[in-house]
């Protein structure tokens, strides 16, 4: 039985590093602790639970059950189907896709365009070639060490340390006392930062291209697949945790200085302040080399996926569709692409982490039929009521019941429903002893 080497493993994990990798999760955690100061630790361990640990968790589970449709059969068989693609829809050519040209071009190339420059026509011409080479990159999903692994990541990683060891070498200041969101709960607002990255979501649909890539090494057997999938989203989880802690200590350091609007324009102060006007360029390429390798691993899983179902319409024609539905969404425009993901991340969010899980531990309860289904069902019931009722969607009564919630106030109530949700199908779902006759 073939084994992967040590040398391919890592360039696994460093693929797998940079699919998660994108501009979001390159400007959270500098904006988080520009404005945690004093108390971003706490703030970055919540961060870090929600951006890291439940995405490799997330790794994990999929290759235990080779397929987030299959995992989500366990709740019921049409709502595997659905689920899985209402997740791969809203990270790929819905949201994040789209996220992936709009965020790199506001940020990075706006800011560069002269004078009387058409927005519009520059966002149009920006995303088409932004995608052309993204669906170059993506036309050989089991190539992906080869690009992402070998070139890109390497090269998004050296920016990246430079950019925090210039920032070591010459500090910006101290942390200052934390904003008001920061000061009373640091670890559960950085819990609820954390789901800004979509990786958790994201995780649930790598697991396909990670094992396609493993399998494209010569390694066959199911078991050896997962076994290095664990591995590589382990390893790639370690990378992410550095990279967060490094880029939160260079926004802790800005913490006493005018707090922009978002995290891009934490990050490009300090590239400003370090290296000058020359930094805005250092800017432009790393947020072009995070978006891009994203991505390509957004296209590729859902791709992917989608040929999965339709044995009719291939791979290719599906990475077309998919590189130009995504193309046309990207141009309505960041403000418009965000102010849709927050809402739907709310409601989808809360039902993956519960999933994810739930898989982990499902030896334990295997035999329960009920599990699954009403600790999910009662999950996504509290957290779809919730975010509709933040958005002034009331329903008289039942308002008053979500908000009496624990953790309600910081729109963590399903956890007390899915706790006590799961405990209840455990009860009820145990097989009785019979006696011996």
């Amino acid at each position: 039985m073939k084994k992967c080497s040590k040398k391919n493993l890592i360039l696994l994990s460093l693929t797998l590093f940079s699919m998660f990798f994108g501009a979001g999760n390159l400007i959270f955690p500098p904006f988080l602790g520009q404005n945690a100061g004093v108390q971003s630790l706490p703030a970055l361990i919540g961060f870090l639970i929600t951006a890291v640990g439940f995405p490799v968790l997330g790794i994990a589970v999929v290759s235990r059950f080779n397929g987030l449709d299959v995992l989500a059969q366990k709740v019921h068989a049409k709502f595997g189907l659905f689920f899985a693609v209402l997740i791969y829809l809203s990270i790929g050519p819905l949201l994040a896709t789209p996220r992936t040209a709009t965020l790199p071009f506001e940020m990075a190339i706006l800011p560069l365009l002269p004078d009387g420059a058409s927005v519009q026509l520059s966002l149009l011409l920006f995303t088409a070639g932004f995608f052309l080479i993204a669906w170059l990159l993506s036309r050989n999903p089991s190539k992906l060490v080869d690009h992402l692994g070998k070139i890109l990541t390497p090269v998004l990683l050296l920016l990246i340390l430079a950019v925090f060891a210039a920032a070591m070498l010459h500090p910006l200041g101290e942390a200052a006392l934390p904003q008001p969101a920061y000061a009373s709960a640091p670890l559960i607002q950085g819990f609820l930062e954390g789901y800004l990255t979509m990786d958790a979501l994201a995780a649930l649909n790598f697991g396909i291209v990670v094992s396609l890539n493993i399998r494209a090494l010569g390694i066959t057997d199911d078991q050896e697949v997962m076994s290095t999938s664990m591995k590589a989203g382990c390893l790639a989880g370690i990378i992410l945790a550095v990279i967060y802690i490094m880029l939160t200590l260079l926004g802790t350091s800005l913490s006493s200085m005018p707090i922009g609007a978002n995290g891009a324009q934490t990050l490009t102060l300090a590239v400003t302040l370090l290296f000058g006007e020359s930094g805005r360029w250092v800017m432009a390429f790393i947020f072009l080399l995070a978006c891009m390798t994203t991505c390509v691993g957004l296209l590729t899983s859902c791709s992917e996926f989608f040929s999965s179902l339709t044995p009719k319409i291939n791979y290719s024609k599906w990475l077309l569709f998919l590189t130009l539905f995504a193309l046309a969404v990207s141009n309505f425009g960041l403000s418009t692409i965000l102010s849709i993901s927050v809402p739907v991340l709310n409601m989808l969010y809360p039902m993956a982490l519960v999933l994810i899980l739930l898989g982990l531990g499902d030896p334990l309860y295997k035999a329960n039929r009920l599990v699954y289904p009403l600790t999910i069902f009662s999950t996504g019931i509290v957290s779809v009521l919730s975010q509709l009722d933040s958005m002034g969607f009331r329903i008289p009564g039942l308002s008053s019941l979500l908000n009496a919630l624990p953790l309600a106030s910081q729109s963590l109530g399903w956890i007390t429903i899915a706790l006590i949700m799961f405990v209840v199908a455990l009860l009820a779902g145990r097989q009785p002893q019979r006696k011996p006759r």
